[in-house]
């Protein structure tokens, strides 16, 4: 059986959300607006540590809100 672990991928999930907002000038509580969600959520999705999934509803809006293609936010890797 395969053991599928997707910690890194996570991370690098809540990484890139930030760093395309963070490009795109917004602030956690803008782009909260722009989402319909409020900014301990958007919070909570950026935080590496916090495990919060997310559903792929919400990975479309983020994409949209930042004017990008969805596949960017999961291919993001961290240089490490």
């Amino acid at each position: 059986m395969v053991q599928l672990d997707n910690v890194e991928r996570k991370e690098n999930l809540s990484y890139a959300i930030g760093y395309y907002r963070k490009k795109k000038g917004y602030s956690q509580e803008q782009m909260a607006e722009r989402l319909g969600s409020s900014r301990q959520h958007l919070a909570s999705v950026e935080a590496p540590g916090m495990d919060r999934g997310v559903s792929l509803e919400l990975l479309f809006k983020i994409a949209a809100a930042l004017e990008i293609e969805p596949y960017l936010l999961l291919k993001f890797r961290l240089e490490k």
